[in-house]
């Protein structure tokens, strides 16, 4: 699962994505290709963020829920602190300055 995070995480787009999501999450794919071509300037086609998504979405950084005839998209940040966990451990006898 580690390797579908990093490769999700690899693509600045995604990032942008995330960031979004971030912001305020719950958006539909039109907000979200809204928000990047306004915000930073990505024109893209709805299919190429769509897929962009599916990568996200098969890494569990994004889940998704229907309501009606729209599509909502989450963040989920689980499996971020999930890496975080395997490498960084804090040490209860250890003080941060």
């Amino acid at each position: 699962m580690a390797d579908e995070v990093f490769k999700a995480l690899a693509d600045p787009t995604r990032r942008k994505i995330l960031d979004e999501l971030t912001e305020r999450s719950g958006q539909t794919l039109f907000e979200i290709c809204s928000r990047l071509s306004m915000k930073h300037q990505l024109a893209m086609s709805r299919q190429a963020v769509s897929q962009h998504l599916a990568v996200l979405e098969a890494a569990g950084l994004v889940e998704s829920r229907r309501e009606g005839r729209y599509k909502f998209h989450d963040l989920n940040t689980a499996p971020l602190k999930r890496i975080a966990e395997r490498w960084i451990r804090l040490d209860e006898s250890e003080s941060e300055p």
